[in-house]
């Protein structure tokens, strides 16, 4: 099972300007470093949580038809963009919506109502398309944006790179904010 990052997203859930403010930056000759710790600080958080921020469409691939209810690795799941099955030749064919259903939010899932056609390759036979994020800047919840803040002005003040001495961390802040939007898996 692998993930693919079909179409990133168009926007980040906090302007260069709301971080400039955040850090109490004023002139512009940073911008470009401040632009690339806030690209950075959003994709951490992202991962750390399981999470998509803004609305971007992944791609999961596996190698057999799910035999029971699938979640989603990436939460919000907004909506499920289609699944296909590989023919003999490797060939995608498009799954029928009839043969499954699926709930989007926290986590999304996928579920087989009916048999799926099996995959005529042993390997990455099965892919689904999905679409995870909140949608807009005004539906990220401000936690999730108040961690990006924080770990981007970690990483503002923290340029110099890890090494023997230096280890990357993550403000424990960070963590307390994300723990609510974390999948508990038991």
């Amino acid at each position: 099972m692998f993930l693919t990052l079909l179409s990133p997203p168009a926007a980040e859930p906090i302007t260069l300007s709301d971080l400039k403010d955040h850090l109490r930056v004023t002139q512009g000759d940073e911008d470009a470093l401040i632009t690339g710790v806030l690209v950075a600080a959003v994709r951490a958080v992202e991962a750390r949580a399981g999470l998509a921020l803004m609305s971007q469409q992944w791609r999961l691939t596996l190698d057999c038809v799910p035999a029971e209810t699938l979640r989603l690795p990436i939460a919000p799941a907004a909506s499920l963009d289609g699944a296909t099955v590989a023919d003999a030749e490797g060939a995608p064919q498009a799954v029928d919506a009839a043969l499954y259903e699926f709930s989007a939010g926290f986590p999304g899932r996928l579920r087989a109502v009916a048999p799926w056609p099996r995959p005529g390759v042993a390997l990455d036979g099965v892919t689904i398309d999905f679409t995870a994020g909140y949608g807009t800047v005004d539906a990220v919840p401000e936690p999730l944006k108040q961690a990006v803040k924080l770990l981007a002005a970690h990483f503002f003040e923290t340029r110099e790179s890890a090494g023997e001495q230096r280890i990357y961390s993550v403000p424990r802040t960070v963590d307390a904010l994300l723990a609510p939007y974390r999948e508990l898996r038991l």
